[in-house]
């Protein structure tokens, strides 16, 4: 969940890692740390908050080899005591993960002498280095990590040495070449610095000086690993013309639809997959959070398409209660960094029971895509902003394609007339505005809908509580009066969204009955005739631009997630770095 980076090179270690860590910080951004190493000794300055609270201290960190750590806190409130890298003896360390035996290790060094001044888990392996150096740091690194029992990706800074060790299990860590050597959790943080880069095995450990990298297995046995060129995309740099990266990637919906439908044209062996989705016994999906909602609107568009059973499933309880599959089953584990703990976890048990597993991905080196036996890529570029925007819609788009492979040209047709729709809904905001004020002003927000509005709603309501902090909740608009037509007055907005003509008559119903309790009403529609209907006799409403039922998700949900936007801006919170939230969960 945290991000980490390293540098070993000519130039000043602090700059470099400070500006890398600038791009990391949607990983967690309850404090920030670096520590540079300067002819024998470790120079270290943290804080709680931003990455931004460390310019100030980037003049005393000197050399040109240094790791950093910006973290989304788990063991341990976030403040300076608590923020990485931590130290003992001659190392400092910063961490990404979780260790599941720290306690354990931390009563056993304690007993032998070690005093400990952290609440973190992660402090404990700076300890376990600094108990079996013998000033071999390699080994040092390899014994601590055999005692250690969780997931890590660790970078090691020791004042013997010129350079640093990085090493990794079940979190990613990531090596670049370029103007000098580095290291970093994601990609994201080597575009413009490395022109090459390598991601690392579960166990490697690479020693990166700034004379090169050397990669080993995790009994120190030399290892080749491939590195492949690094390919930027310079627009996904910065925010451009928005004063969010938000509001930039809600911009980028449309050109993420057209990029998934150009690469799924050169997916290989296409008509191979029909045949296993066409023979499965059953399809399940697992993921969380959004892209859990995108897999709901999946049961609706494979269901359709192919004869057998087809469900989703929330990953962090399929990890403990998991969809019963055999050989002939299909799971297809749906992630937007392709490194979130729970989906992982869910899809290797259905794979190891015998099912295909399908990955659904934005990050094509990712941890799913290493386990998977198919790759399907999400286009969606970038995506830096917490809360999943463009990576949602993308999956939606690579759903509607693998529903479609009996006739996947008209699909793509269909999904590049939408994406002008798409497009206009973004780059507009006037209505957005005014519901988004509406919002604001209520004590709740429910999000209500039938049949595919029912998936788009559920989203809404996570994004509105994800940026916003407005209390949201989204469900089926033929369960209001079963129950949370009791919580409806004219303190409440109901957002409902009428998109499928074939239930916008039970849809007005329930419209019906919040205004009869005085309840607010924004109503979000497709459909021209309904737009008339209420105009005048509701609170708001906006009027899309048409598009079938079956398609109609990528409108609403791209006006759902300006509406959450808005309404995060006006009441004052950053939609890009959200409180208590961090874009990659790697961690249970």
């Amino acid at each position: 969940m945290c991000g980490i980076v390293g540098y070993a090179g000519r130039e000043r270690a602090a700059e470099e890692l400070f500006e890398g860590l600038k791009k990391l910080e949607y990983r967690g951004y309850d404090s920030a740390g670096i520590s540079t190493c300067d002819r024998g000794e470790i120079f270290t300055a943290k804080r709680g908050g931003r990455v931004e609270e460390l310019l100030p201290y980037l003049k005393a960190l000197s050399g040109t080899v240094g790791i950093g750590h910006t973290r989304w806190a788990t063991h341990g409130e976030a403040n300076d005591v608590n923020a990485h890298p931590h130290a003992c003896g001659k190392f400092s360390v910063v961490h990404n993960g979780i260790i599941e035996n720290y306690a354990e290790l931390r009563a056993e060094l304690a007993a032998s002498g070690h005093q400990f001044i952290s609440q973190t888990d992660s402090e404990v392996v700076a300890h376990l280095l600094d108990f079996y150096y013998d000033g071999d740091l390699a080994d040092a690194v390899r014994l601590a990590c055999a005692r250690l029992k969780g997931c890590w990706a660790l970078a090691v800074l020791c004042a013997d040495f010129d350079g640093f060790a990085v090493t990794r299990r079940s979190s990613s860590a990531i090596l670049g070449e370029g103007d000098g050597y580095f290291a970093a959790s994601d990609i994201y943080a080597l575009c413009g610095r490395a022109h090459s880069y390598c991601v690392m095995e579960d166990g490697d450990i690479a020693i990166v000086t700034p004379r090169g990298i050397t990669i080993y297995d995790c009994n120190l046995i030399p290892v080749k690993r491939a590195f492949e060129q690094l390919n930027e995309e310079g627009e996904e740099v910065g925010t451009g013309d928005c004063p969010h990266y938000m509001l930039k990637e809600i911009r980028q919906n449309a050109r993420t639809i057209r990029a998934t439908c150009n690469k799924f044209s050169y997916i290989p062996n296409l008509p191979a997959l029909k045949k296993r989705l066409e023979d499965s016994d059953k399809i399940v999906l697992v993921g969380c959070g959004t892209a859990y909602n995108a897999a709901l609107a999946a049961v609706r568009l494979l269901g359709g398409a192919y004869d057998c059973p087809v469900s989703a499933h929330i990953a962090s309880e399929a990890r403990y209660d998991p969809p019963r599959v055999t050989e002939k089953s299909v799971c297809i584990a749906v992630s937007q960094s392709g490194e979130t703990a729970d989906t992982l976890r869910a899809a290797e048990i259905a794979r190891e029971a015998g099912a295909y597993l399908i990955a659904v991905t934005n990050v094509g080196y990712s941890a799913i895509t290493r386990i998977a036996d198919k790759v399907l890529p999400v286009c969606a570029g970038a995506e830096v902003c917490v809360a999943a925007t463009k990576s949602y819609i993308g999956q939606l788009a690579c759903f509607h394609l693998m529903a479609s492979l009996n006739n996947i040209g008209v699909r793509m047709s269909e999904l590049l007339k939408v994406a002008g729709g798409v497009e206009d809904i973004a780059s507009g905001g006037a209505y957005a505005r005014v519901i988004a004020k509406l919002c604001v002003q209520s004590r709740a927000v429910f999000f209500l809908g039938r049949g595919v509005d029912v998936d788009v709603a559920v989203e809404g309501s996570l994004k509105l509580k994800e940026v916003s902090y407005i209390f949201s909740d989204g469900y089926p608009a033929g369960e209001l009066k079963h129950g949370t037509l009791a919580l409806v007055d004219e303190t409440v907005l109901s957002v409902v969204l009428i998109c499928d003509e074939a239930l916008a008559e039970k849809s007005k119903n329930a419209v019906e009955q919040i205004l009869s309790r005085r309840g607010k009403v924004a109503i979000v529609t497709t459909l021209p005739h309904v737009y008339e209907e209420f105009k005048g006799r509701v609170n708001a409403s906006w009027l899309l631009p048409p598009a079938p039922a079956h398609l109609s998700h990528f409108l609403s949900s791209t006006a759902l997630q300006l509406i959450a936007y808005r309404a995060a801006v006006l009441a004052g919170r950053d939609p890009d770095k959200p409180r208590n939230l961090a874009k990659s969960v790697t961690v249970e």
